[in-house]
């Protein structure tokens, strides 16, 4: 059984206030608020213990850092900010995406992640959210 520290417990408390998925450095500047001279190891030693726990998860986006959030927030999909390189948290997952495999393919898990603006970075360039691009 695994020791229950201070840093640990941290580390856990940053992840289920988090808003979206977060990175190590991310987890690490907010957890460092509560445990001063936390160190990167140390999280990484603690998303370790917590992953085996399953109480956290990966979110994993193509050619990005991994990122982690809480085991508890259930079934959903992300949102791949291409400016900022945030990740939202998308709530509502369609109904019918097992139409979308091949007749006779059955679907038995999925993932999905969006790649855009958001709309904080679309207000800084310029564009609006509920503009059309001129490829649509």
């Amino acid at each position: 059984m695994e020791r229950i520290t201070q840093q640990k417990l941290a580390i856990a408390a940053v992840l289920e206030r988090a808003e979206c998925p977060l990175t190590p450095p991310e987890i690490l500047a907010r957890a460092s608020k509560a445990v001063p001279r936390l160190g990167v190891a140390t999280v990484y030693r603690a998303l370790r213990s917590l992953r085996k726990e399953k109480r956290i998860v990966v979110v994993e986006i193509p050619g990005e850092a991994p990122r982690y959030e809480t085991a508890t927030r259930g079934h959903h999909h992300h949102f791949f900010c291409n400016d900022c390189r945030r990740v939202f948290e998308v709530p509502e997952c369609s109904s019918k995406l097992a139409e979308l495999a091949p007749p006779r393919f059955q679907v038995l898990d999925h993932e999905i992640i969006l790649y855009g603006k958001c709309p904080n970075c679309q207000t800084r360039n310029g564009s609006f959210p509920d503009a059309m691009s001129a490829d649509d």
